[in-house]
């Protein structure tokens, strides 16, 4: 790297006391705790989560329970990460220079990481990992299992990864500053390290994947119709939320480029457009959450969210006693569901100031995600319990108790 302090690359403060590689594989570790929690919960309410995703059941008693070896990949992840960053704080003390000589660190532990993932070893949950990198490897190109072989579970990862669509796309610029010549991945994040549109390309891959399942499904309920599914309506509409997050990126992508010249609208139009996009994604996503995912009864007709058989805009068969909890969901996923919109947008990175905020929204989405899935799981099991919501498929019948009003 040069010496010419004119033409090092610049630090911003808060990458100073955590670089971007660190904030990556931090959200990548809590998510993996984030799925222990959900596992160990629902299991206490006797949701049979495995059985729903299609996972091989325990061949024996004295084996631990999932989330028992969810929770120890989850420290096994943890405590490399603590020391690492603790070494990191340690030799730079806060000196520009030397964060910027040691992106050692923090990539080696992102290597860590993935070796952790992909290693074959039997003490380190490997059968999990092993299904989570099936199911990867599957959905990675639009796939969608059939029923019994884990449609669930694929639908699943994939609503996850749309949840980490900015932190795969940092993933990717905190690769290319590491093989840079003219910075390193510790210096202030490079959001257009590979191109202008790289990075909105990436970011919109989850979104990809979540489409094309919204069709395979389409198709499949054409193929088959039958009463009980419908013409497959449901799913069209499924693919429409996800084809609503692409106008957001694109014109994110557009606005970081903007050139008078070449535009046929003024950069005000331009975000004002961007911002009737976001409303558009966040609100039809919202409504999707609560009405499909989570079959409540807020948006339905009068007469079903007031049906005395439940409390109001909620439905009747339930496992969260406290009606409290739907509520706060319904409440906080509407407020976290618009902040990660503007997420979305790459140009956010201009502002220098906004490092620490972007981190912490990434992590309020990752919060957001868990808080869903405690509700879709519980949703997906009362379906094959009570019966699908309209235009619905089947995954299977699962035994359980189930509380109602």
């Amino acid at each position: 790297m040069d010496d010419d302090p004119a033409v090092e690359p610049e630090v911003d403060a808060f990458s100073l006391v955590l670089p971007l590689p660190y904030r990556v594989a931090i959200i990548i570790v809590l998510g993996v705790w984030a799925w222990g929690l959900n596992l160990h919960y629902l299991h206490l309410l006797k949701i049979d989560v495995p059985a729903l995703i299609r996972y091989p059941a325990r061949q024996a008693q004295h084996h631990v329970p999932h989330h028992y070896s969810t929770y120890r990949l989850a420290t096994l992840l943890s405590l490399p990460l603590v020391g690492s960053l603790l070494l990191f704080w340690l030799v730079t003390r806060g000196n520009v220079e030397a964060a910027l000589s040691w992106q050692i660190l923090p990539q080696s532990y992102l290597l860590f990481l993935a070796f952790c993932i992909i290693a074959p070893v039997k003490r380190m949950s490997r059968s999990g990992r092993l299904h989570f990198l099936s199911t990867l490897k599957r959905i990675s190109v639009g796939g969608l299992a059939e029923v019994q072989d884990g449609k669930f579970g694929d639908i699943l990862l994939a609503d996850v990864l749309t949840s980490y669509a900015k932190v795969l796309g940092d993933l990717f610029v905190s690769t290319c500053m590491a093989f840079s010549r003219k910075t390193t991945s510790t210096a202030k994040p490079d959001r257009g390290c590979g191109g202008a549109y790289l990075v909105p390309l990436i970011i919109s891959i989850p979104s990809i994947i979540r489409l094309r399942q919204c069709l395979i499904d389409y198709l499949r309920v054409r193929r088959n119709r039958t009463v009980s599914t419908g013409w497959g309506g449901q799913h069209l509409a499924n693919a429409l939320k996800y084809s609503s997050a692409f106008p957001v990126i694109l014109l994110s992508a557009l606005q970081r480029g903007y050139d008078p010249a070449t535009f046929h609208m003024s950069e005000t139009g331009l975000f004002r457009l961007w911002l009737f996009c976001v409303f558009l994604n966040s609100f039809y996503s919202f409504f999707w959450d609560v009405a499909k995912d989570w079959d409540l009864s807020l948006f339905s007709s009068a007469r079903e969210r007031n049906d005395p058989e439940h409390p109001y805009g909620l439905r009747r068969y339930r496992y969260f006693h406290p009606r409290e909890v739907y509520y706060t969901a319904i409440v906080v996923d509407l407020l976290l569901r618009c902040t990660w919109s503007y997420k979305l947008s790459p140009h956010l990175d201009h502002f220098n100031d906004l490092e620490g905020a972007i981190f912490l929204m990434e992590l309020a989405e990752v919060a957001r995600r868990w808080m869903w899935i405690f509700l879709r799981v519980e949703t997906e099991w009362v379906r094959n319990n009570r019966g699908p919501a309209p235009d619905d498929v089947l995954l299977g019948d699962f035994g359980g108790k189930v509380d109602e009003d």
